[in-house]
C-alpha cells in the first residue's frame, strides 16, 4: 500500500471556509483503479494556523502517481487558484509506503520492501 499525505496550514478565521471547500469539492478519487479510501484530518491549533492533513490510500504507489496524471487529478484540481483560504504556505506533500498493515481484527502483514 502507499499513503499519500498533504499538510495545510490554514490561518486562524479560515478553517471553516476550508472545510466547506472540501466537503463540497467532488470526489473523483473513487473513478481511479487502486484507489482505497480518503480522509480529510483537522489536527491541532497554532497561534498562527490551524494544521490539517489530506490521507488518501492506494493499492501501490504506481496506482497514485496514476491520479497524479489523470484527467480525474487534473478537474479535481481546477479551481484550486480560486480558493478564498490564506495559508501559511502551500501544500506540503508526504508520501509513505506502507510496511506494516494491521487491520480491525488484528491481522497484520508486512510488505515484502519491508
Amino acid at each position: 500500500m502507499y499513503i499519500a499525505m498533504n499538510r495545510f496550514r490554514v490561518v486562524p478565521g479560515f478553517e471553516e471556509a476550508f472545510e466547506n471547500q472540501w466537503k463540497a469539492r467532488e470526489g473523483r478519487l473513487a473513478e481511479m483503479p487502486g484507489y482505497i479510501e480518503f480522509h480529510m484530518l483537522k489536527g491541532p491549533k497554532a497561534e498562527d494556523h490551524t494544521l490539517y492533513a489530506s490521507h488518501t490510500v492506494w493499492e501501490t504507489h504506481g496506482h497514485f502517481v496514476a491520479w497524479t496524471k489523470s484527467e480525474q487529478f487534473r478537474a479535481a484540481h481546477a479551481r484550486a487558484g480560486e480558493s478564498k483560504v490564506q495559508y501559511l504556505s502551500g501544500p506540503h506533500f508526504e508520501g509513505f509506503d506502507v510496511i506494516i498493515h494491521e487491520d480491525r481484527s488484528g491481522k497484520r502483514s508486512a510488505s515484502e520492501a519491508a
